[in-house]
């Protein structure tokens, strides 16, 4: 038994010695300075820099649409590919950005349509998803909603 167990394991070595060879024999001098230069510009990534990331609307009345243009430009050193803005809710809308990639150096821009929805301070948050090392940004709009003039209030009659 113990001769056939030091037979397997003398095999089993002569196997494993004789692949180390090969293996080494293999490796492609171009292969290893393509994937050098492939990971060199996987660490580089889009930066996407906003003119202002908050814009505040100041006092509107319900119901009064108003709309903001966000421009940004791509400072980073590969191009800024933007798949997609969304809103925190239906009532802010962002529309008209490039789904084309950006280069580097240059800028472009998006609109934001608020509804006028809502009562006093609102605050409503805009995400930017896009191939930056974060993955998403956020801008910001801001308003004070005043009440409906043409809003009749209701009074309700006292409970006797």
């Amino acid at each position: 038994m113990k001769k056939i167990v030091l037979g397997l394991s003398a095999i089993c070595l002569i196997a494993f010695v004789s692949c180390k060879e090969n293996a080494a024999k293999k490796i492609d001098e171009s292969n290893i300075a393509a994937a050098a230069e492939r990971d060199a510009v996987a660490s580089k990534f889009p930066v996407l820099e906003f003119d202002k990331k908050v814009h505040d609307f100041g006092e509107i009345e319900a119901k009064t649409a108003v709309e903001t243009i966000f421009n940004y430009k791509n400072t980073g050193d590969a191009p800024l590919v933007i798949t997609d803005i969304k809103s925190s809710c239906g009532c802010t809308v962002p529309q008209d950005w490039s789904r084309l990639p950006l280069a580097p150096g240059d800028s472009g821009k998006f609109t934001v349509k608020f509804n006028g929805s809502g009562a006093n301070k609102i605050s409503k948050t805009i995400t930017v998803t896009a191939n930056t090392e974060n993955g998403s940004e956020v801008v910001k709009i801001t308003a004070f909603v005043k009440p409906d003039p043409n809003k009749k209030l209701a009074i309700k009659p006292a409970v006797q």
